[in-house]
């Protein structure tokens, strides 16, 4: 119990997973029963959401723990030689939970030093002691021992051989990329998957005909998503066309969602037409909002048509990015589409419209920015209207005197600035890559 309490909150300290089926928060209350106070508050902790308020700080805790203090502690000080031969030993424990902390711990303390003692262990007879002495390893970044790892590319267990080929790629070592790429030619997906992740973050531009075999034909879905994010990552302008030929014609959405954010990181200016009809007609709603998201990071103002026609996509966030993006096309008059977008239900896609139209500065545009403004409820839109009216010429007197009797106090500022013709912290929204980039 103590195991599948310790597996399932450490798992929370990871960013940007995809959610896995496990244990309901009634049955962590249960498994939380009973366990040592050192680990409870460990396993607090990568609940909370840390900084002011976060609930960590809080002066009478129901377990008093010192287990914080010593973890902020790791990369500062050494570990005695009791911790050191705790830990590497714990690598080999009989309990997964043992060798999940103590290979973390290792991996936190950043203790290169023991590099040499822990990569022994990949000589281990146990599968688990090796994939467990690879996690430390790998969060170590322990360059000096590439070799060893790379070796065991080939070991036994697809535990194993996966880890490693995630270890190299942490490390950064660069001169394993043909033993990671062998990795792609794997029985197992995991390996398959991992070895690909590997390359993406090795940049190796010596694997993007492997890569791009993969993304092609691989039977696993998982790593066909994560050959595409490493072709992304690698910045290669070769890959383009098979990156497009993914968006067009790959079964799942995943994969061409990841096609078409690497499209755009390799700036593919002559695959806008694969991300145009896929934001046009893909059946996913998130593959629609990221080739909206690639067109406006790629910039070409001949895609006009195509991001105003998905103002009038039925998902929001579709409409939203769409907005953006027109932003970013540098054009010299705005869209009948995006002007109407301005009275969108949606609050973000309003938002993104009165920026748009603010980056455009087209005075035709005034009168109806104008009138959506006298009727908007939400004041960090009306932020951004002011702003659009500012840069489509002055703000007619009607408007400047309802926003000096604005209740809110940052939109009256925003008048007064606009008045003396300052510029002001106006909401400047600015989509992160979809899907983010760390498969």
């Amino acid at each position: 119990m103590l195991a599948l309490l310790m597996t399932l909150l450490l798992s929370l300290a990871v960013p940007r997973q995809p959610a896995a089926a496990g244990p309901d928060l009634r049955e962590l209350l249960t498994v939380s029963r009973g366990a040592a106070p050192a680990l409870c508050a460990l396993a607090a902790d990568g609940i909370a959401t840390g900084g002011w308020g976060g609930g960590w700080d809080a002066p009478a805790q129901p377990i008093a723990s010192d287990m914080r203090k010593r973890l902020r502690s790791l990369r500062k000080s050494a570990l005695s030689a009791e911790e050191t031969q705790a830990l590497v030993g714990g690598l080999g424990a009989a309990d997964a939970c043992e060798r999940h902390v103590a290979a973390t711990l290792l991996g936190r303390a950043e203790a290169r030093s023991l590099a040499g003692d822990v990569s022994r262990r990949l000589a281990s007879n146990a599968a688990p002691e090796r994939a467990a002495a690879l996690v430390a390893l790998g969060m170590m970044e322990a360059s000096s021992e590439v070799e060893p790892i790379a070796r065991v590319l080939k070991d036994a267990s697809p535990d194993v051989r996966a880890n490693a080929a995630w270890a190299l790629g942490r490390i950064g070592a660069k001169s394993a990329a043909p033993a990671v790429e062998a990795a792609l030619r794997d029985g197992e997906p995991t390996v398959r998957a991992a070895g690909a992740v590997a390359l993406g973050r090795l940049e190796s531009h010596g694997s993007v005909e492997a890569l791009l075999r993969a993304l092609k034909s691989d039977e696993s879905p998982e790593v066909r998503r994560v050959a595409a994010w490493a072709l992304g990552q690698v910045e290669e302008r070769s890959s383009a066309s098979g990156l497009a030929a993914a968006l067009k014609g790959d079964s799942a959405a995943e994969v061409r969602e990841m096609a078409a954010w690497s499209l755009a990181q390799v700036s593919a200016r002559d695959s806008v037409e694969a991300l145009s009809a896929a934001l046009r007609s893909d059946q996913s709603a998130d593959v629609r909002e990221t080739a909206a998201w690639a067109l406006g990071e790629l910039e070409v103002r001949a895609t006009e048509p195509a991001l105003s026609a998905a103002l009038s996509d039925h998902e929001a966030a579709v409409r939203a990015t769409a907005a953006w993006a027109l932003g970013k096309m540098d054009l010299a008059s705005a869209p009948a589409a995006l002007v109407a977008a301005i009275k969108d239900a949606d609050d973000e896609v309003r938002l993104r419209s009165a920026w748009a139209l603010s980056q455009i500065g087209d005075p035709q545009a005034k009168g109806a920015v104008a009138e959506a403004l006298r009727g908007e409820k939400s004041e960090k839109v009306r932020q951004a209207e002011i702003r659009a009216l500012l840069h489509s010429g002055d703000l007619p007197p009607d408007v400047m005197k309802e926003l000096m009797e604005s209740k809110d106090p940052k939109t009256r500022a925003m008048a007064i600035r606009a008045m003396a013709g300052r510029q002001g912290p106006w909401p400047w929204p600015w989509p992160q890559p979809r899907p983010r980039p760390m498969p």
